[in-house]
Protein backbone atom coordinates (compact mmCIF):
# COMPACT_ATOMS: atom_id res chain seq x y z
CA UNK A 1 0.00 0.00 0.00
CA UNK A 2 1.60 3.09 -0.71
CA UNK A 3 1.21 6.38 1.58
CA UNK A 4 -0.39 9.60 0.50
CA UNK A 5 -0.46 13.21 2.17
CA UNK A 6 -3.65 14.82 2.59
CA UNK A 7 -1.71 17.33 -0.02
CA UNK A 8 -1.93 15.34 -2.52
CA UNK A 9 -5.36 14.73 -3.50
CA UNK A 10 -6.15 14.61 -6.87
CA UNK A 11 -9.81 13.87 -6.83
CA UNK A 12 -12.16 15.78 -4.60
CA UNK A 13 -15.38 14.76 -4.32
CA UNK A 14 -18.20 17.64 -2.81
CA UNK A 15 -22.02 16.60 -1.76
CA UNK A 16 -22.64 14.68 -5.03
CA UNK A 17 -26.16 14.55 -6.10
CA UNK A 18 -27.41 13.26 -9.55
CA UNK A 19 -30.75 12.26 -10.25
CA UNK A 20 -32.26 10.58 -13.40
CA UNK A 21 -35.69 11.48 -13.30
CA UNK A 22 -37.15 11.52 -9.56
CA UNK A 23 -35.22 9.09 -8.09
CA UNK A 24 -31.41 10.12 -7.23
CA UNK A 25 -28.84 7.25 -8.51
CA UNK A 26 -26.05 9.10 -6.08
CA UNK A 27 -27.32 11.37 -2.98
CA UNK A 28 -25.05 13.87 -1.23
CA UNK A 29 -21.72 12.02 -1.72
CA UNK A 30 -18.26 13.48 -0.29
CA UNK A 31 -15.02 11.90 -0.42
CA UNK A 32 -11.47 12.63 -1.45
CA UNK A 33 -8.98 10.38 -3.48
CA UNK A 34 -5.11 10.77 -2.80
CA UNK A 35 -2.75 11.40 -6.16
CA UNK A 36 -1.30 7.30 -6.62
CA UNK A 37 -4.21 5.37 -4.78
CA UNK A 38 -5.66 1.99 -6.22
CA UNK A 39 -9.41 2.56 -5.15
CA UNK A 40 -12.00 0.36 -5.72
CA UNK A 41 -15.72 1.05 -6.16
CA UNK A 42 -17.87 -1.39 -4.66
CA UNK A 43 -21.63 -1.47 -3.80
CA UNK A 44 -24.65 -3.97 -4.88
CA UNK A 45 -25.70 -3.89 -8.91
CA UNK A 46 -28.15 -0.53 -9.10
CA UNK A 47 -25.81 0.99 -6.33
CA UNK A 48 -24.92 4.18 -8.49
CA UNK A 49 -20.99 3.20 -9.32
CA UNK A 50 -21.15 3.20 -12.94
CA UNK A 51 -22.84 6.84 -12.55
CA UNK A 52 -20.29 8.51 -9.71
CA UNK A 53 -17.79 7.51 -12.73
CA UNK A 54 -18.94 9.24 -15.14
CA UNK A 55 -19.32 11.87 -12.42
CA UNK A 56 -15.84 12.03 -12.31
CA UNK A 57 -15.58 11.72 -16.01
CA UNK A 58 -17.45 14.57 -16.25
CA UNK A 59 -19.96 12.97 -18.59
CA UNK A 60 -23.27 13.70 -16.01
CA UNK A 61 -24.26 16.73 -14.91
CA UNK A 62 -25.07 16.95 -10.98
CA UNK A 63 -28.24 18.27 -9.38
CA UNK A 64 -25.90 19.38 -6.72
CA UNK A 65 -22.64 19.73 -5.73
CA UNK A 66 -19.46 19.44 -7.64
CA UNK A 67 -16.04 17.01 -8.76
CA UNK A 68 -12.76 18.78 -8.75
CA UNK A 69 -9.58 17.13 -10.61
CA UNK A 70 -6.93 18.15 -9.38
CA UNK A 71 -9.01 21.61 -8.33
CA UNK A 72 -10.95 22.31 -11.79
CA UNK A 73 -14.17 21.16 -12.26
CA UNK A 74 -14.29 17.68 -14.16
CA UNK A 75 -16.03 18.54 -16.96
CA UNK A 76 -13.17 20.94 -17.36
CA UNK A 77 -10.26 18.74 -16.90
CA UNK A 78 -11.06 15.85 -19.44
CA UNK A 79 -7.28 15.52 -20.31
CA UNK A 80 -6.52 14.38 -17.37
CA UNK A 81 -9.00 11.77 -16.84
CA UNK A 82 -8.75 8.55 -19.38
CA UNK A 83 -11.99 5.88 -19.21
CA UNK A 84 -11.70 2.11 -19.93
CA UNK A 85 -15.80 0.89 -20.30
CA UNK A 86 -17.34 -2.52 -19.85
CA UNK A 87 -16.20 -4.69 -22.36
CA UNK A 88 -20.23 -5.60 -22.96
CA UNK A 89 -20.89 -1.58 -23.92
CA UNK A 90 -18.35 -1.90 -26.64
CA UNK A 91 -18.86 -3.19 -30.56
CA UNK A 92 -16.28 -5.79 -30.87
CA UNK A 93 -17.37 -6.63 -34.92
CA UNK A 94 -15.68 -3.25 -35.62
CA UNK A 95 -12.77 -3.94 -38.17
CA UNK A 96 -9.74 -2.29 -36.44
CA UNK A 97 -7.01 -3.75 -34.94
CA UNK A 98 -5.25 -3.88 -31.77
CA UNK A 99 -2.62 -1.23 -32.39
CA UNK A 100 -5.49 1.23 -34.04
CA UNK A 101 -7.53 1.01 -30.72
CA UNK A 102 -5.00 1.89 -28.51
CA UNK A 103 -3.70 4.57 -31.02
CA UNK A 104 -7.14 6.15 -30.27
CA UNK A 105 -5.33 7.17 -26.88
CA UNK A 106 -3.46 9.60 -28.63
CA UNK A 107 -6.03 11.12 -30.57
CA UNK A 108 -6.19 14.21 -28.46
CA UNK A 109 -2.91 15.01 -29.66
CA UNK A 110 -3.06 14.95 -33.08
CA UNK A 111 -4.05 17.20 -35.23
CA UNK A 112 -6.64 15.27 -37.70
CA UNK A 113 -4.50 16.93 -40.63
CA UNK A 114 -1.49 14.77 -39.83
CA UNK A 115 -0.77 11.12 -39.04
CA UNK A 116 1.01 9.72 -35.68
CA UNK A 117 4.54 11.22 -35.39
CA UNK A 118 7.38 8.99 -34.06
CA UNK A 119 6.66 9.94 -30.29
CA UNK A 120 2.40 8.90 -30.75
CA UNK A 121 3.84 5.55 -31.73
CA UNK A 122 6.12 4.78 -29.36
CA UNK A 123 4.29 5.94 -26.55
CA UNK A 124 1.49 3.19 -28.14
CA UNK A 125 4.26 0.83 -28.17
CA UNK A 126 4.80 1.05 -24.55
CA UNK A 127 1.42 0.88 -23.90
CA UNK A 128 0.83 -2.50 -25.11
CA UNK A 129 4.12 -3.35 -23.93
CA UNK A 130 3.01 -2.66 -20.31
CA UNK A 131 -0.47 -4.73 -20.40
CA UNK A 132 1.30 -7.54 -22.80
CA UNK A 133 -0.36 -6.99 -25.96
CA UNK A 134 2.83 -6.18 -28.29
CA UNK A 135 2.17 -9.24 -29.91
CA UNK A 136 -1.01 -8.97 -30.90
CA UNK A 137 -0.61 -5.37 -32.34
CA UNK A 138 -2.13 -6.44 -35.65
CA UNK A 139 -4.99 -8.76 -34.84
CA UNK A 140 -7.90 -7.75 -35.14
CA UNK A 141 -9.60 -6.64 -31.67
CA UNK A 142 -12.95 -8.94 -32.35
CA UNK A 143 -10.33 -12.11 -32.59
CA UNK A 144 -9.28 -11.58 -28.86
CA UNK A 145 -10.38 -13.29 -25.88
CA UNK A 146 -12.66 -10.91 -23.36
CA UNK A 147 -9.50 -10.37 -21.01
CA UNK A 148 -7.56 -9.36 -24.05
CA UNK A 149 -9.70 -7.30 -25.11
CA UNK A 150 -9.76 -5.61 -22.00
CA UNK A 151 -6.19 -5.15 -21.50
CA UNK A 152 -6.14 -3.52 -24.86
CA UNK A 153 -8.41 -0.83 -23.94
CA UNK A 154 -6.10 -0.32 -21.08
CA UNK A 155 -3.36 0.44 -23.26
CA UNK A 156 -5.51 2.91 -25.15
CA UNK A 157 -6.11 4.62 -21.57
CA UNK A 158 -2.80 4.47 -20.73
CA UNK A 159 -1.65 5.88 -24.51
CA UNK A 160 -3.88 8.92 -23.86
CA UNK A 161 -1.24 10.33 -21.10
CA UNK A 162 -3.84 10.98 -18.16
CA UNK A 163 -3.16 11.15 -14.60
CA UNK A 164 -6.48 9.49 -13.96
CA UNK A 165 -7.46 6.03 -15.03
CA UNK A 166 -11.21 5.29 -14.46
CA UNK A 167 -12.48 1.29 -14.98
CA UNK A 168 -15.91 -0.16 -14.76
CA UNK A 169 -15.42 -3.28 -13.47
CA UNK A 170 -12.29 -4.90 -15.39
CA UNK A 171 -12.17 -8.05 -13.83
CA UNK A 172 -15.73 -9.28 -15.13
CA UNK A 173 -16.01 -12.19 -16.94
CA UNK A 174 -12.30 -12.77 -17.05
CA UNK A 175 -10.42 -16.02 -16.27
CA UNK A 176 -7.73 -16.10 -13.06
CA UNK A 177 -5.09 -15.61 -15.15
CA UNK A 178 -6.68 -13.22 -16.96
CA UNK A 179 -7.42 -11.38 -13.26
CA UNK A 180 -3.88 -11.40 -12.28
CA UNK A 181 -2.27 -10.31 -15.70
CA UNK A 182 -5.44 -7.17 -15.50
CA UNK A 183 -3.90 -6.10 -11.53
CA UNK A 184 -0.25 -6.63 -12.85
CA UNK A 185 -1.06 -3.50 -14.72
CA UNK A 186 -3.00 -1.66 -12.52
CA UNK A 187 -0.45 -2.30 -9.87
CA UNK A 188 2.11 -1.09 -12.36
CA UNK A 189 0.50 1.89 -13.37
CA UNK A 190 -0.10 2.92 -10.00
CA UNK A 191 3.64 2.60 -9.45
CA UNK A 192 4.16 5.07 -12.13
CA UNK A 193 2.09 7.65 -10.57
CA UNK A 194 -1.23 7.33 -12.02
CA UNK A 195 -4.25 6.89 -9.47
CA UNK A 196 -6.78 4.25 -10.12
CA UNK A 197 -10.64 4.35 -9.74
CA UNK A 198 -12.04 1.02 -10.39
CA UNK A 199 -15.53 -0.18 -9.63
CA UNK A 200 -15.32 -3.98 -8.76
CA UNK A 201 -17.94 -6.47 -7.76
CA UNK A 202 -15.94 -8.98 -6.06
CA UNK A 203 -16.02 -8.15 -1.90
CA UNK A 204 -13.77 -11.69 -1.61
CA UNK A 205 -11.03 -9.68 -3.49
CA UNK A 206 -11.64 -6.58 -2.77
CA UNK A 207 -9.34 -5.96 0.38
CA UNK A 208 -6.59 -7.54 -1.56
CA UNK A 209 -6.75 -5.24 -4.48
CA UNK A 210 -6.88 -1.82 -3.30
CA UNK A 211 -5.81 0.61 -0.92
CA UNK A 212 -8.73 2.38 -0.33
CA UNK A 213 -12.31 1.49 -1.06
CA UNK A 214 -15.84 3.39 -2.17
CA UNK A 215 -18.68 1.48 -0.68
CA UNK A 216 -21.97 3.30 -2.22
CA UNK A 217 -25.45 2.82 -2.77
CA UNK A 218 -26.76 6.06 -3.85
CA UNK A 219 -25.40 7.41 -0.84
CA UNK A 220 -21.71 6.72 0.69
CA UNK A 221 -21.67 4.23 3.36
CA UNK A 222 -17.92 4.41 3.78
CA UNK A 223 -14.70 5.59 2.04
CA UNK A 224 -11.30 4.35 3.42
CA UNK A 225 -8.54 1.21 4.23
CA UNK A 226 -10.32 -2.22 3.52
CA UNK A 227 -10.01 -2.85 7.01
CA UNK A 228 -12.55 -0.18 7.93
CA UNK A 229 -14.75 -0.67 5.08
CA UNK A 230 -15.31 -4.56 4.72
CA UNK A 231 -17.09 -4.89 8.06
CA UNK A 232 -19.80 -7.09 8.45
CA UNK A 233 -22.18 -4.68 10.15
CA UNK A 234 -21.80 -2.12 6.40
CA UNK A 235 -22.18 -5.02 4.02
CA UNK A 236 -24.87 -6.49 5.75
CA UNK A 237 -26.90 -3.16 6.06
CA UNK A 238 -25.71 -2.35 1.94
CA UNK A 239 -26.14 -5.74 0.75
CA UNK A 240 -30.00 -6.12 3.01
CA UNK A 241 -28.85 -9.28 3.44
CA UNK A 242 -28.86 -10.91 0.14
CA UNK A 243 -24.63 -11.47 1.01
CA UNK A 244 -23.66 -14.11 2.66
CA UNK A 245 -21.10 -12.17 5.28
CA UNK A 246 -17.89 -14.61 5.82
CA UNK A 247 -15.82 -13.96 9.23
CA UNK A 248 -12.60 -14.78 6.88
CA UNK A 249 -13.29 -12.39 4.50
CA UNK A 250 -12.80 -9.53 6.99
CA UNK A 251 -10.02 -11.18 8.58
CA UNK A 252 -8.23 -11.78 5.19
CA UNK A 253 -8.47 -8.08 4.51
CA UNK A 254 -7.13 -6.83 7.55
CA UNK A 255 -4.26 -9.20 7.45
CA UNK A 256 -4.09 -7.87 3.53
CA UNK A 257 -3.86 -4.55 5.09
CA UNK A 258 -1.24 -5.52 7.74
CA UNK A 259 0.98 -6.70 4.87
CA UNK A 260 0.92 -3.54 3.22
CA UNK A 261 2.00 -1.29 6.15
CA UNK A 262 5.14 -3.25 6.59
Amino acid sequence: MIATKESEIIIEVDNLTVSYGPKPALLDISLKVEKGCLAGVIGPNGAGKSTFIKAILGFVVPDIGKVLINGVPADKAKGCVAYVPQRGSVEWDFPITVREVAMMGRYNQIPWYRDPKAEDNRIVDEALKMVRMQDFAHRQIGQLSGGQQQRVFMARALAQGAEILLLDEPFAGVDAATERAILDVLEEARSAGKTLVVVHHDLATAGEYFDKLILIKQRLYACGTPRAVLREDLLSEVYEGKLRVFSDLIRDSSSTEQKGAK
